[in-house]
């Protein structure tokens, strides 16, 4: 289960360093195909948002890289914890006020992490 749980920490970390390329470095380019739904003329004008929200899920895989290289098992289950929590609360927003996509892309491997990392722990 530990295993389990620190592929999805890895997981959900490459997962939000891709949305912070995409975002802060690809926003007029490459993110055009992924948010299909946002109108193609409203890139540009967006790009300083989109680059800030990037730096944000920049910082959630920064926190979930650096919990898998603190040597205090109890410690390194705390922020993970902590940062998957995180990475699942703002999933839950997202498809809520954003598109329902959100959760099963965000969300979901979060909470399979948490779940996996409870049960290593707890079991």
């Amino acid at each position: 289960m530990l295993i389990a749980g620190k592929f999805f920490i890895v997981l959900v970390a490459i997962l939000h360093l891709y949305f912070l390329w995409l975002e802060m470095f690809a926003w007029t380019t490459k993110a055009k195909k992924v948010f299909r739904s946002l109108p193609e003329h409203l890139f540009e004008p967006t790009k300083t948002l989109a680059a800030n929200q990037g730096l944000y899920n920049g910082f959630l895989a920064a926190g979930l890289i650096w919990s898998l290289l603190i040597e205090n098992q109890e410690w390194q289950l705390y922020v993970a914890l902590f940062f998957l929590g995180c990475v699942a609360v703002a999933g839950v927003f997202g498809a809520v006020t954003a598109s329902k996509k959100i959760f099963t892309v965000q969300a979901l491997p979060a909470l399979i992490g948490i779940v996996l990392l409870l049960l290593s722990h707890f079991l």
